[in-house]
């Protein structure tokens, strides 16, 4: 009873109770307490309490006590006041310094070749040993192939690169290459090779050995030789296999090349190299590093590379001497297919291991793709990427370029089809052999698609003549696969080309292309004049002999003229050039002709018609695929179609878009072309035995059947949307051959419009005719 009368006593006061005992407890806790100075006053000085450093409590005052404005020694401080600390603006700075930076991400980063190749040649070898080691060498090499020679011939073998030092004694020309060396490379490459011109050497196992070398290394490696007399300790690197140095080695070397010249005397190079390096690195020369071996083999006189089974042969990494030319190929011929043979059985040993993995596979020999090593089929993601199938006999094509449904099968397509049933039945032989032999093939069906991720497949329906050991024949039918894969793509290099070329148009223009003129004048000088662009304009005013006769009364082309002066005083730093030709047959080859002999060799033509409407952009394009004594630029314009079947009973938009209601690129027109001047006369040097069979023959051609047939270039067809025609009836002249014609006409009728506008108005018309 008393206890519920406490608790109902309490019960109103709790919560005041409690929040006061709490109220103290959390004033008490966000103070701060600092214990008291351990001096014997029990009070610290001023000086520490006001000197203490940031973060120290020992400067701190105790919450209790009152600041008295006094120090200990009587004085008044003074009351704390703000200082403002003054702005200081920043230091100007100069202009940022250029930071170079180096043209290859491999130079920044410092990474180097791996080997640089050295051969020493002579005077006598430079034209027959040293060219049959550059032509069975240089080309398996990544890094660089140089050539030393005392004295040289004023004429340099092609695609060689050769240093001549000028003293044929063999000691300083060794002094004076490894000084060169020192000197132009050490920085680009890690290992060296030097090697005689009657030294073989296979390169594929070159490049194995060195790839298995760190870079880092001090290394004098070849087939050691002992020192005449044998004072000197250790061994020199002969010079008749050949020897690598490391990068590393060769620097060492660097500072007392000079001081081995003049102290070291000998009448081997070698021998001489090889006690410069012993004497200064004290490093002798070794055959075998870490398991790795350099293997060489001294050959004999009238030796039978077939015959030969000796392992060391058979192992060699440098055969020596060779004797002749003749014999480097064979050696290489002989190595080469030694070491194409061993591809094959890795291959092979490759393809089984993946078979016996794929076996415990997930899927099983699903996850195999075959053939194995080949990149699986493409996978379309949709039905507009399905790859098509054409189907072939041994006869004919059911798929030709020209759009028939039916063709000769010829060329380099019926090769294809033969190839590929001669490499069909060599396989099916293969697999069942002894026990039945497979001859007479003939093929049923053939089918054959281009797979850009792996290359061409087939599938061929077979029938045979099968003969059993018994002597049992019977015919039988085989469908079988095949893929022909695509090899190592590879990227080949080309000249130098640069976009700032001066390019010569060339307009040649006849009496009833005046009018159509003015208009391509005036879109030359907005997209080319006004921009300072780096081209001439050419007018070649074509005069029939009436014509001709009428020029100073009725000039044909005095509104053109009148034109160009025009032009000429809009643009003060602009010549517009024209000339004016009599002839009854105004051919393009005649009429080049005449220009040809006004301009240097040198000169880049482009050849356009009075419909062509030239940019920047193709002009660009025009310099970086016309290049001199290579290649000829013949683009395909982009062809508007007739504005009345593309846009019946519309107004034609000013700039239609490259769609395909709007217009189709003209792939039976040459009238564009880029090329060179000095092409061009070398072509037309080759016709004169063609011209004397034919008179014609300069009016029935045009110019890319000249450089086609004539100019051994590579002709470069290619579209060009940035070139484009307006839409222009055009005649064709009666003149010209029967393909050139027949292309012509064909150009004309396929300008109309496209297939479904022109059956739209073949419709429509038939409609009207009917009601």
């Amino acid at each position: 009873m008393r206890i519920a009368v406490l608790m109902s006593l309490i019960r109103p006061t709790g919560p005041i109770i409690v929040g006061i005992s709490l109220g103290f407890t959390l004033s008490l806790l966000s103070g701060t307490w600092v214990s008291k100075s351990c001096d014997s006053d029990g009070m610290g000085s001023a000086d520490e309490m006001l000197m203490a450093q940031p973060g120290s409590l020992k400067g701190a005052r105790k919450p209790s006590s009152i600041f008295s404005g006094t120090t200990d020694n009587g004085n008044i401080e003074e009351d704390f006041k703000p200082r403002i600390v003054p702005y200081k603006k920043p230091v100007q700075q100069g202009p940022p310094k250029t930071i170079f930076r180096a043209k290859y991400a491999s130079t920044e980063l410092g990474i180097r070749e791996h080997l640089f190749v050295s051969v020493f040649t002579s005077k006598t070898t430079l034209n027959t040993l040293a060219v049959a080691i550059n032509r069975t060498l240089n080309h398996h090499m990544d890094g660089r192939l140089i050539f030393f020679t005392g004295t040289r011939n004023r004429k340099l073998p092609h695609g060689m690169f050769v240093v001549a030092h000028g003293d044929e004694r063999p000691v300083p020309n060794m002094f004076h290459s490894v000084r060169y060396l020192l000197e132009h490379h050490i920085a680009e490459y890690d290992w060296f090779y030097l090697v005689q011109d009657f030294t073989y050497t296979q390169p594929d196992r070159l490049k194995t050995l060195v790839s298995h070398l760190s870079m880092d290394l001090k290394l004098y490696m070849g087939h050691p030789g002992e020192f005449i007399g044998g004072e000197t300790q250790g061994r020199y690197c002969h010079g008749g296999p050949g020897f690598l140095l490391s990068r590393a080695l060769l620097l060492k070397l660097q500072p007392v090349l000079e001081q081995c010249r003049t102290d070291i005397v000998s009448v081997r190079p070698d021998e001489w190299l090889g006690r410069c390096i012993i004497d200064y690195t004290g490093l002798s020369c070794v055959e075998e590093y870490e398991g790795l071996n350099y293997n060489h083999f001294a050959m004999e006189n009238n030796i039978d590379l077939h015959r030969m089974e000796d392992d060391g042969f058979q192992n060699a990494l440098t055969v020596y001497p060779v004797t002749s030319a003749d014999l480097m190929y064979r050696l290489h011929k002989h190595f080469t297919e030694v070491e194409l043979q061993r591809t094959y059985e890795e291959i092979e040993k490759l393809q089984s291991e993946i078979k016996n993995v794929s076996e415990v596979a997930v899927d099983g020999n699903k996850s195999a793709m075959w053939p194995i090593g080949i990149q699986p089929p493409f996978e379309p993601k949709s039905r507009f990427e399905v790859l098509r199938w054409d189907y072939f006999t041994e006869k004919h094509l059911f798929s030709c370029l020209d759009g028939a449904p039916k063709c000769q099968l010829s060329g380099a397509d019926r090769d294809d089809v033969a190839d590929v049933i001669k490499i069909a039945v060599a396989e099916l032989n293969k697999k069942y052999s002894p026990v039945v032999k497979l001859s007479a093939p003939q093929l049923v069906n053939g089918y054959r698609r281009f797979d850009h991720t792996r290359g061409m497949e087939y599938t061929l329906d077979l029938q045979f003549q099968a003969m059993t050991e018994s002597g049992h024949q019977k015919s039988i039918a085989r469908r079988v696969h095949l893929v022909r894969p695509l090899s190592q793509v590879e990227i080949i290099p080309m000249p130098y080309v640069t976009e700032g070329t001066r390019v010569q148009v060339l307009l040649p223009l006849t009496s009833y292309e005046s009018h159509i003129a003015l208009r391509f004048l005036d879109h030359f000088s907005t997209n080319l004049f006004e921009t300072g662009e780096n081209a001439v304009l050419n007018l070649l005013f074509t005069y029939e002999p009436a014509e001709a006769q009428k020029v100073s009364t009725n000039d044909v082309f005095a509104e053109v003229k009148t034109k160009v002066a025009v032009v000429e005083r809009r643009y003060p730093s602009v010549k517009v050039s024209w000339i004016g030709i009599k002839t009854e047959s105004p051919g393009v080859l005649r009429i080049l002709d005449i220009v040809s002999r006004k301009h240097p060799v040198d000169t880049l033509f482009l050849l356009v018609t009075s419909d062509t409407v030239l940019n920047l952009e193709f002009l660009n394009r025009c310099r970086m695929n016309a290049i001199s004594g290579l290649q000829a630029f013949f683009p395909i314009h982009f062809q508007d179609f007739d504005p009345r079947v593309a846009y019946p009973e519309q107004t034609p938009p000013a700039s239609p878009d490259l769609v395909r209601e709007a217009g189709h690129f003209d792939r039976y027109t040459f009238e564009e072309a880029c090329f060179y001047n000095s092409d061009y006369m070398t072509s037309r040097t080759r016709m004169p035995g063609d011209l004397q069979e034919n008179e014609e023959l300069l009016d029935s051609l045009d110019l890319y059947d000249v450089f086609l047939q004539y100019s051994g270039l590579h002709v470069f067809r290619a579209v060009e949307p940035a070139l484009r025609q307006a839409y222009r009836n055009h005649t064709c002249d009666p003149r010209l051959n029967e393909d050139v014609f027949h292309r012509c006409l064909q150009s004309t009728l396929e300008g109309q419009g496209s297939r479904s506008q022109l059956a739209i108005l073949i419709f429509e018309q038939g409609q009207g005719n009917s009601t």
